[in-house]
């Protein structure tokens, strides 16, 4: 019984540097980074920043938006997504995730570590 006890924390601990997960609300015209340093880092924090990892994205509002992978000031890629869609994207260490909105929307957003 005493090990149960110990094991329960162990593994709610672990549970949360392999998996997090966040519901960020973007106002029109608006702009989030969700990964490295500077303005518009309001929204989700990547906690896998220095790894690889994969962002899952759902959009649980009304209104397309979009993200944008970078490095640094390059823009490797621009993903929309739709209304109830849902996006996996792998994230090498060093990209930059930022989501973009011309309308007010919400966003369910995950990460995992990849090993």
């Amino acid at each position: 019984m005493k090990k149960a006890i110990f094991l329960f924390p162990f593994l709610l601990l672990t549970s949360f540097y392999v998996y997090s997960q966040d519901i960020i609300e973007l106002d029109p015209l608006q702009s989030m980074s969700i990964t490295g340093k500077g303005p518009g880092q309001d929204a989700a924090i990547n906690p896998f920043v220095n790894t690889k990892s994969t962002v899952i994205v759902e959009n649980i509002g009304e209104n397309d938006f979009s993200i944008r992978i970078q490095i640094e000031k390059e823009v490797i890629k621009e993903i929309t997504i739709k209304p109830e869609e849902t996006k996996e994207i792998n994230l090498k260490k060093e990209y930059q995730v930022y989501f973009d909105s011309k309308r007010k929307t919400k966003a369910k957003v995950s990460f995992t570590k990849q090993e």
